[in-house]
């Protein structure tokens, strides 16, 4: 058995993961668009480029999505980062809070070195996280 992780997008997927791969170090496995199914998705026609099934390998796991018109932003869950060094952390956190929503920036907590949370521009939630030494077990 395997958890993986899906987000619906709210019609800027490509976009989210192309951005995850360059900056994160993702790796896109997949992409298919309405437009590629057999049946060319039985969708109108200006959702033919939306996307209808991605994936990519990103910091271990594997992040799947989809454009969803009208998705709504994430709400009460995140995904999570742990980083070794407390300057990746930061150096993360600058590049997915640019243009998105800070729900507590970053800084030191009775659990982390580095702790923050947020919505980035394309509507996912991530949690940045470096563990203090003792706490990492």
């Amino acid at each position: 058995m395997k958890l993986d992780i899906y987000v619906n997008y709210n019609r800027n997927c490509l976009e989210a993961f192309h951005f995850y791969e360059q900056n994160l170090g993702g790796k896109i496995l997949f992409m298919t668009t309405f437009g590629q199914m057999p049946d060319g998705g039985n969708v109108p026609e200006e959702r033919k480029d939306d996307i209808v099934h991605g994936r990519m390998a990103i910091a271990g796991a594997v992040l799947m999505g989809a454009d969803i018109p009208n998705a709504e932003p994430m709400r009460s869950a995140y995904l999570t980062l742990t980083f070794d060094r407390a300057e990746e952390a930061e150096k993360t956190y600058a590049l997915l809070a640019d243009g998105g929503q800070v729900f507590m920036k970053m800084e030191q907590t009775s659990f982390a070195t580095r702790f923050a949370m947020l919505r980035d521009k394309f509507g996912a939630n991530w949690m940045i996280l470096c563990e203090n030494q003792d706490t990492a077990s």
